[in-house]
């Protein structure tokens, strides 16, 4: 007999209401005001909190490690999408550091060794919680300019054009140096010249390339001098112009006398002083909209982070401007109503009902969310579990419900790019940092400040162009994301921390643009459901649903039986090589020790522990 529509039973919906935690339904948090980077000495946010229950002794996790993919350690680790800003984090750790020493090392590391996501050009979010259980979230996302309007993209036909993707003019102003100076500020142990000195190390002496980013690199100058932006090709390319090879190094003179310029003068020499007028001055000549005054009233915001219980799991995550602590909780919220761990782990039914909450989520997420400094967004209805019940309960076990149906908009087949990167590091203390960085599509705008080495971000695009149209990621969005003078854009990076009984328990997040969140809440369910050790559940195979286009994308590696029964119920499939790369790390439940798992299987990456 064929299973009716998912209508939920008013009795057990009561049931799962009054479990659930008050911390589910928090109001629009109130951002605490944040000084410069280099002054910035504000106590930290909110009251503190009870103390976690005593830490147990660790030792090693069961399995075995397996380099470069899984690392095993009891006093610290970091998982990162490059091997040597790995092994900086690590060594940061070594010498004595947290873990925020270590993920401001990692962060500007990366900038030089990941350069097409790693970056001090663009922007992004930071989740911490300390070993006391202390809960922080830090918002150094990009800006629009002042100078920034409406449709400042816009044709005289008032459709979009490739300004917001391509060129100086795509660049909001770049909050990473901001970010990485508030969180040291605060909260690091070693000096601002020792954390940044690593990067500057590996810009001047260079590096060697492996196939990885050998290949990418070489993509990538060819797509730089098709758009005429030969500054960036010329720093990534040999002397002659042509691509350098694995196992060549890659040296960055110009980036090198800016890293050590911040590392001397602090983090206000980008944005005040040479540097700053540098960038400016290089944008505007570029076509772009830049002020030196929009670099110097930069500053990066602590907010209060979206918490709230899974199936007795803490879960720490991000508030908007990241609309990605809001569909976690949607997504997690109604996996648990749907009961989904009763279902087999990537199994039909699954993985169907999985999709469908997605596919809501999105909509509320593409058409609510924006910059909490400048809209009204409805959290406390948005993270309510009775109106995420309510948004559930046309869902069939046996057909995929329309996105038509559930609202209206513009569809767009549009393909993500491999932007934006992810790093989790966890310290001897059980600190613990999650971190998602970006600029957007794969090196950003392509326009590469002259005499800088810095590549500017294209993040602008992130912003409604044109709302009810589809940005470069396929998302439609609406007013609450118009283009406003000094506004953050929306975002989907989703850095996560999970807590269970006072103890840390995982530190995860994701590239992918809107695929970050749906990445991240599949490995929670994989751990937390499932039981599966994060070795196992960071390869599994990924779907993803955004509302619009109405599709399910997936991995290649999906196997075949179950692409054909989703199509069955009604979904159109489409397979992509890969989402997200998720860089993790998980405590052992029976041992206390760190697991780090590098997402290897999708491409380059490091685990790191001792």
């Amino acid at each position: 007999m064929r299973t009716p529509s998912l209508k939920l039973a008013a009795g057990l919906l009561l049931a799962f209401f009054a479990a659930c935690s008050p911390a589910a339904v928090e109001q629009q948090p109130t951002p605490v005001p944040t000084q410069p980077a280099a002054t910035q000495t504000s106590a930290v946010v909110a009251a503190a909190p009870a103390a976690d229950a005593k830490p147990k002794a660790r030792a090693l996790p069961k399995g075995k490690a397996e380099a470069p993919r899984v690392a095993l350690g009891t006093e610290g680790a970091v998982a990162s999408q490059e091997a040597n800003a790995t092994d900086v984090g690590v060594d940061i750790l070594k010498r004595g550091g947290n873990a925020v020493d270590a993920a401001v090392a990692v962060g500007f590391a990366l900038a030089v060794t990941h350069p097409s996501a790693g970056n001090i050009g663009g922007g992004g979010f930071m989740v911490i919680r300390l070993a006391n259980g202390e809960k922080l979230a830090l918002d150094y996302r990009e800006v629009a300019p002042g100078a920034a309007s409406r449709d400042m993209y816009l044709d005289k036909a008032g459709n979009p054009t490739k300004d917001s993707v391509n060129g100086a003019k795509a660049a909001g102003i770049p909050g990473t140096v901001a970010g990485l100076a508030v969180a040291h500020a605060k909260l690091g142990k070693l000096s601002w010249k020792d954390v940044v000195a690593p990067s500057v190390r590996l810009a001047r002496e260079g590096f060697p390339l492996d196939d990885v980013g050998a290949k990418d690199l070489a993509d990538a100058t060819k797509r730089m001098r098709d758009l005429k932006l030969e500054t960036a090709a010329k720093a990534f390319s040999k002397p002659d112009g042509s691509p350098i090879a694995s196992g060549e190094r890659l040296v960055q003179p110009d980036l090198a006398r800016t890293l050590q310029t911040i590392a001397d003068g602090g983090p206000r020499a980008f944005y005040e002083g040479p540097v700053a007028e540098t960038m400016a001055r290089e944008v505007k000549k570029a076509g772009g909209i830049w002020t030196t005054a929009d670099l110097a009233k930069y500053q990066a915001k602590w907010r209060e982070p979206v918490v709230f219980n899974y199936r007795g799991h803490e879960i720490v995550t991000m508030p908007p401007p990241s609309a990605g602590g809001v569909v976690l909780k949607q997504l997690l919220t109604a996996s648990e109503i749907l009961k989904l761990e009763q279902k087999p782990w990537r199994g039909p039914d699954e993985v169907h009902l999985f999709c469908e909450a997605m596919r809501r989520a999105y909509a509320d997420r593409n058409l609510l969310l924006g910059d909490p400094d400048f809209i009204k967004i409805p959290m406390s209805t948005l993270l309510d579990p009775k109106y995420i019940a309510g948004r559930l309960g046309d869902i069939d076990l046996h057909k995929a419900t329309p996105s038509s149906k559930i609202k209206a908009g513009v569809e767009s087949e549009k393909k993500e790019g491999t932007q934006t990167t992810h790093y989790s590091v966890v310290d001897r203390d059980g600190n613990a940092v999650s971190n998602t960085y970006t600029l957007n599509l794969g090196y950003g705008s392509k326009f590469m400040v002259p005499g800088t080495g810095v590549l500017l971000n294209n993040e602008m695009d992130d912003f409604a162009v044109k709302p009810g149209t589809p940005n470069a990621f396929g998302l439609v969005q609406g007013e609450q994301n118009k283009i406003e003078p000094d506004k953050r854009m929306l975002s989907s990076m989703t850095p996560t921390i999970v807590a269970k009984d006072g103890q840390l328990r995982a530190i995860v997040g994701s590239p992918g643009g809107p695929t970050i969140s749906t990445t991240v809440a599949q490995i929670i369910r994989g751990i937390v459901d499932y039981n599966r050790p994060l070795d196992e559940v960071i390869p599994a195979v990924r779907a993803h649903h955004q509302w619009l286009p109405d599709l399910i994308f997936t991995e290649d590696a999906m196997p075949p039986d179950l692409q054909a029964e989703l199509e069955k119920r009604g979904h159109t499939v489409r397979k992509r090589s890969r989402i997200g790369h998720a860089n993790s790390i998980e405590v052992d439940v029976e041992t206390g020790g760190f697991r780090a798992v590098a997402d290897t299987t999708r491409g380059g990456g490091k685990a790191g522990a001792y």
